[in-house]
C-alpha cells in the first residue's frame, strides 16, 4: 500500500493554527491541547513557537499524546522525526454500516 503524503492545514488567526496530519497522528501548534488527543486516543505531538511548516519540522516536541508516545515520539524530538514516526502507521478502513 503505497504510503499516504502527509496534509498541511493552516488556519490564520492572530498567529496561525498549523497541522500537519499524517496517516498515523499530527503534529499541531500550541494551540491545540494533548489532553484532547489522549481523550480520544489519537495520536499528536505538539510545537510552539512556530509561524509556518518549516518552523514545526525543526521545532522540538513540547507534548505527546498517550498514543504517539505507542509509536515512539518523545518530548524533545523534532517534528520532523515525530511526523516520520507517525507517518509508518497504516491506519485499517472501518467496515461500512
Amino acid at each position: 500500500m503505497p504510503e499516504t503524503p502527509p496534509r498541511h492545514h493552516r488556519i490564520d488567526l492572530a498567529r496561525p493554527l498549523l497541522i500537519i496530519e499524517t496517516s498515523g497522528g499530527m503534529l499541531a501548534c500550541g494551540y491545540l491541547n494533548v489532553e484532547t488527543f489522549n481523550k480520544t486516543g489519537e495520536a499528536a505531538a505538539i510545537v510552539t513557537g512556530v509561524s509556518d511548516y518549516d518552523d514545526m519540522h525543526s521545532a522540538s516536541i513540547v507534548a505527546v499524546s498517550d498514543t504517539a508516545k505507542d509509536l515512539g515520539v518523545a518530548i524533545g524530538d523534532t517534528g520532523a522525526s515525530a511526523l516520520e514516526k507517525m507517518g509508518r502507521v497504516v491506519r485499517r478502513q472501518q467496515p461500512p454500516g
